[in-house]
C-alpha cells in the first residue's frame, strides 16, 4: 500500500516546466503529452489544468532522456526505462559499507536500517554505523571500596542505559534525560565534598568522559546546553551521510573551546559527529590534592614553588576515540578565578589531569598567551583541562631583612629590661603593673619565635608550632592590653585603687587566647603554617582567627578609654578634685591609647604582611612598628615614669 501511495504522489508530481509528468506547458495551461504511441490517453483528448501555484520550489528534479530522480525525504526510487514506466526501489542494502560489518542492512522501500548485531549500537540513528558497545566500563571495580554512593548510583545509571540500548523492549532515556541525570548526580558529588583525593578524581572524571560517550549520540538537538548548581555543559552533534567540516567552538561560563570537525571525527565516521565541553564549578576548592603537580617537577619544593588553580576544571569529549594525538591542536581560553597578571612571583601553568600519577601535568601543553583576566592553552591530546598558577618565592631585600632583625632584636632587647623592672621594681608592685609584666613577657615570646622562626617552612611540623605559638602569643598581649584598659575604667567610674581578682586575670590573659588557638586547631589543623610563612593560612578564611579577636579587643578598648576620659573630665570639673591622683589616672590613660594604637596599628599593616599580593611599603611599615613595640613600652612604662626614676618620692 505504502508503494501505490508513493507512485500516485511520484507521478502528480510538478515537473520542472511547472506541470505534472506527462504534461507540458503551452500557453501557461498543461497540455498531455503522448508518450505512448498507438495507445490512447487516458483522458478524452488533450487534458488541459492549471498548475498548482509555487509548488515546484519544494521539490528537485533531475530529468535525462532515458529515466528522471526525484528526491524524497527517507524514500530512494528510479524510474525503469522503456515504453511502461514505473518507479521502483534503490535498494541501498547492496553496497555493503552503508552500514558497516557490525549490523545488517534491512530495506525498505525508498529506505533502509541498520539492525546492530548484539553488542555494537547505533544509539538509535538507524541508518548509521554500529558501534561496539562496553557496558562493563560503568561497573564498580571490587576493590573500589572507598567510591561514593552517589558515583556509584551515577555509574549504575549510566550501565543500564547502556544495556537498554540492545533491548527494544526495555525503558529507554534519551539522550536529554542522561544528561540531566549526569549533571545532577555531578552536582551532588561537588557539592557534598565526596571527592577528596587523586583516586577518587580521577575515577569520577573517567565517569563523566565515559557518560558523555554515551550520551552525545543520543541527544536530538544540534547544540545542547545544561547547567546545575555546580555543573555546566554543552555538547554539539552532527549527523549525514558526508562527515561534517569547519571549525567548532563550544562555551561554558568559565572557559571557550575551539576546534576542527575533522578533529572530533577522526578516522573513522559512522554516520554522526559530537563534541562536549564540561565545566565544573566548586572542584578547585574541594581538595588540597587539585593544587598539586606530578613529579615530573620535583624541584618545586626545594624551589618552594607552590602551586594554586586559577580556572575552573573542565572536561573535553569528542566522539574521535583517538585523542592521545590529535592531528591538529585545540586551544581553550580560560577565566581567571583571581584576576592577576604574570608578574616575577607569578607564572600560569597549562596543565590536564594524569590519571596515573593522581595529579595535574603540563606535558603536550601550551601556554600561547595570557593577562591578568584570561589565558589560551593550546593541547595536542583531550582529557580534563585547568589552569594552575605557579607562585614563586619572592626573596625580600637586604634592607628589609636587616631592618626586620636589627628591629626585632632592639625590641626584644627594651622588652628584657621592662620585664626585670617590673619584676624587680618594687614601688611599682600593683595589678596594673602585673598586666604591664605579662604583656612584656608576651610580646618578647611572640618576637622572639617570629625571629628565629617565622621563615621556617622546610619543616611542616616546626612550621605549624611556630604559627600556633604566635597566634597564642599575640592574641595573649591584646587581651592583655585589654584588662588595662578595664583596670582604668575601674579606677576612674568605680573606687579608686580597686583591683582585679588574679584567677580572673590569667583566665582572661592566657585562658581566652588559649580556648581560641584550640578550637582553631581542631576545626582546621592545615591552617597553621603555609608555604610562605609559618603563620596562619589565608585558605577558608582562617586568618579571620586571630583579626576577629583583635578587632574585638581594639573596638572594646575604645569604649573603655572614651568613657574614661569622659569620666576623668567631670572629676577635673568637679568641686574638690583630687588633681594629683587624677593627673596620675590621666598619665596612665594616654600611656595605655598610645599602647593601643601602636600595637594595634601594627597589625593593620600585618594584615597585609602576609597576603599574596602585599607590597613592599606594607613591609617596611610593618617591620618598623613591630620593631617600636618593645621600644614605646620600655620608653613610657620606665624611663618616662617617675615611681621607677624615683621610687622614694
Amino acid at each position: 500500500m505504502e508503494l501505490k501511495w508513493t507512485l500516485l504522489v511520484v507521478l502528480f508530481l510538478p515537473s520542472c516546466s511547472g506541470c505534472a509528468i506527462g504534461f507540458k506547458r503551452v500557453q501557461r495551461k498543461c497540455v498531455d503529452m503522448n508518450k505512448c504511441p498507438g495507445k490512447e490517453s487516458s483522458g478524452s483528448g488533450d487534458r488541459e489544468f492549471e498548475s498548482p501555484a509555487g509548488l515546484e520550489e519544494y521539490y528537485d528534479f533531475e530529468t535525462t532522456t532515458d529515466m528522471f530522480f526525484t528526491t524524497l525525504p527517507d524514500m530512494d526510487f528510479r524510474s525503469s526505462t522503456g515504453s511502461e514506466s514505473k518507479c521502483e526501489d534503490i535498494d541501498e542494502c547492496k553496497d555493503p559499507d552503508v552500514c558497516g560489518t557490525n549490523a545488517v542492512c534491512i530495506n525498505h522501500p525508498g529506505s533502509f536500517i541498520c539492525e546492530c548485531h548484539s553488542g555494537y549500537s547505533n544509539y538509535g540513528n538507524n541508518q548509521s554505523k554500529c558501534t561496539e558497545m562496553d557496558c562493563d566500563q560503568f561497573k564498580s571495580q571490587p576493590d573500589a571500596e572507598h567510591t561514593p554512593e552517589k558515583l556509584k548510583h551515577l555509574m549504575s545509571l549510566l550501565k543500564n542505559s547502556c544495556e537498554s540500548l540492545n533491548d527494544t523492549h526495555g525503558e529507554h532515556f534519551t539522550g536529554e534525560q542522561l544528561l540531566e541525570n549526569l549533571c545532577n548526580s555531578t552536582n551532588d558529588l561537588l557539592s557534598d565534598g565526596n571527592i577528596a583525593d587523586g583516586e577518587t578524581l580521577s575515577q569520577f572524571l573517567d565517569t563523566v568522559e565515559k557518560g558523555m560517550h554515551l550520551i552525545g549520540p543520543q541527544l536530538k538537538e544540534p547544540v545542547t546546553r545544561m547547567e546545575t548548581h555546580n555543573t555546566f555543559a554543552e555538547v554539539a552533534v552532527r549527523r549525514g551521510q558526508a562527515p561534517p567540516s569547519g571549525r567548532v567552538t563550544l562555551s561554558t561560563d568559565s572557559a571557550l573551546f575551539n576546534t576542527s570537525w575533522e578533529t572530533v571525527v577522526g578516522e573513522s565516521y559512522p554516520g554522526f559527529a559530537f563534541v562536549a565541553l564540561v565545566s565544573y564549578k566548586d572542584m578547585n576548592s574541594s581538595s588540597d590534592q587539585f593544587h598539586t603537580m606530578s613529579r615530573e617537577r620535583s624541584d618545586d619544593r626545594e624551589r618552594n614553588i607552590t602551586y594554586q588553580l586559577n580556572s575552573k576544571v573542565v572536561t573535553v569529549i569528542v566522539s574521535n576515540p583517538e585523542t592521545k594525538r590529535l592531528s591538529e591542536p585545540v586551544t581553550i581560553i580560560f577565566t581567571h578565578e583571581q584576576e592577576r597578571a604574570e608578574s616575577e612571583g607569578v607564572a600560569y601553568s597549562c596543565v590536564f589531569w594524569d590519571e596515573t600519577e593522581g595529579a595535574w601535568s603540563g606535558r603536550d601543553c601550551e601556554r600561547v598567551w595570557s593577562n591578568d583576566t584570561h589565558t589560551m592553552c593550546s593541547y595536542s591530546h583531550l582529557s580534563s583541562f585547568a589552569l594552575l598558577m605557579a607562585l614563586y618565592p619572592v626573596q625580600d631585600s637586604f634592607e628589609l631583612v636587616l631592618i626586620t632583625r636589627v628591629g626585632l632584636v632592639l625590641s626584644l632587647l627594651c622588652l628584657f629590661l621592662c620585664i626585670l623592672t617590673f619584676r624587680f621594681c618594687r614601688s611599682i608592685q600593683g595589678t596594673r603593673n602585673s598586666i604591664h609584666l605579662h604583656l612584656s613577657v608576651c610580646l618578647f615570646i611572640a618576637d622572639l619565635v617570629f625571629l628565629c622562626g617565622i621563615s621556617s617552612t622546610h619543616n611542616q611540623v616546626a612550621c605549624a608550632a611556630v604559627a600556633g605559638l604566635l597566634h597564642f602569643f599575640f592574641l595573649s598581649a591584646f587581651c592583655w592590653m585589654l584588662l588595662e584598659g578595664v583596670q582604668l575604667y575601674r579606677m576612674v567610674v568605680l573606687v579608686f585603687h580597686t583591683t582585679l581578682k588574679h584567677l580572673y586575670v590569667y583566665a582572661a590573659g592566657y585562658g581566652v587566647p588559649l580556648v581560641i588557638v584550640i578550637i582553631s586547631a581542631v576545626s582546621y589543623p592545615r591552617g597553621y603554617g603555609t608555604d610562605r610563612h609559618c603563620w596562619l593560612s589565608l585558605d577558608g578564611y582562617f586568618i579571620v582567627s586571630f583579626f576577629a579577636p583583635v578587632c574585638i579587643i581594639v573596638i572594646l578598648n575604645c569604649f573603655f578609654f572614651i568613657i574614661t576620659v569622659w569620666k576623668l573630665a567631670n572629676k577635673f570639673s568637679s568641686l574638690n578634685p583630687d588633681l594629683s591622683k587624677l593627673k596620675q589616672i590621666r598619665s596612665f590613660t594616654m600611656t595605655a591609647v598610645a599602647q593601643v594604637c601602636v600595637l594595634g596599628g601594627t597589625w593593620v599593616f600585618g594584615f597585609f604582611l602576609f597576603q599574596e599580593n602585599g607590597t613592599e611599603v606594607m613591609l617596611y611599615l610593618f617591620t618598623i612598628l613591630n620593631s617600636l613595640q618593645g621600644a614605646l613600652i620600655f620608653l613610657m612604662h620606665c624611663l618616662l615614669s617617675k615611681p621607677v626614676l624615683k621610687p622614694n618620692l
